[in-house]
Order: structure tokens, then sequence, then C-alpha cells
């Protein structure tokens, strides 16, 4: 069992509430970010029975091309940040014209220095979720958006 300051550090994990997100190199706060998967596409190869082996094919499966990430961050409202962060950004889609960023979302320690960083590579927006209203509520607006990206890789800070 970790007992002293360092041997904590090292061995217990990190809590999700301390991380930080990075985008054409300026950190902006979101309150939730979602969907760092990385995951591949699956082939099946039929292998030709061995002599004196049982008869038909022998079914083998291997990991083929990466599968693209779908990311969705969710931040609250902030008329400058939001236009610049998400509006801009969808707007300036068009046909065959996209501008692709790297994202760094980090997760911090108690101090705030990057412990971990997953590296969301080429992404671009693909939607656009402004706030749900209610005259009911007093809660924060929230708008979301979800990036497609060629690959999430996970980079020690």
């Amino acid at each position: 069992m970790a007992t002293t300051k360092e041997q904590i550090k090292a061995a217990y994990p990190l809590p999700i509430y301390n991380y930080k997100v990075e985008i054409a190199g300026q950190t902006i706060g979101f309150s939730e970010v979602s969907g760092l998967t990385i995951s591949y596409e699956n082939t099946k190869y039929a292998e030709s029975p061995s002599a004196g082996g049982p008869p038909g094919p022998r079914w083998m499966y291997m990991p083929a091309q990466e599968n693209p990430a779908t990311i969705t961050l969710k931040k609250g409202v902030v008329p400058s940040v939001s236009k610049a962060a998400f509006f801009d950004w969808i707007n300036s889609i068009q046909t065959n014209v996209v501008e692709k960023r790297d994202i760094f979302v980090r997760l911090c320690d108690e101090e705030g220095a990057a412990v971990l960083s997953w590296k969301v590579i080429n992404a671009f927006p693909t939607k656009l979720d402004g706030p749900s209203f209610s005259a009911s509520s007093n809660d924060v607006a929230v708008e979301s958006m979800e990036l497609m990206a060629d690959g999430v890789r996970i980079e020690a800070a």
C-alpha cells in the first residue's frame, strides 16, 4: 500500500475532472469531452486446411484499418469563445474545403501539470448542437460539437 506522497502519486488513478483541451494552440474550457476511442476494423481470412487436419478452411481474424474517431466536446456558451471555437470553424466548411486541427486533451495532476495527453489527429467539425432552452430552468446554456478525426494517440506529457 502506498504511504508517501510520491508513492500515492505514482500508484493511484487521477480524477477525471482536472483536464484541459487545446485546439490550435489555444486552451478552451469544456465541461465534457467524450469519444477518445482507439479501435480497429477486423478482417477475416480463410486459411487453407493443412494436410491431415480438419476439413474446410480455418478462419483467422486480424486487425485491419483504424476506425475514425468521433469526438464530442461540450461547453457552456460564452459568446466570444463559442463564436471563435465552434461557429466560425463549422461555418468555414465548404465542399472539399475543411480546416483540420489537432486537438490535445490533457489529464492533469493536482497542481495542474499535464500527466497524460490524448492527441486527436486531423479533427474537423461534423455537427454543432446549440443549447436547449427552457423558461422554467436556470441551467447554463451548453453547446455541443461533434468532430471526426483520423485517429487518437495517447502520449505521455
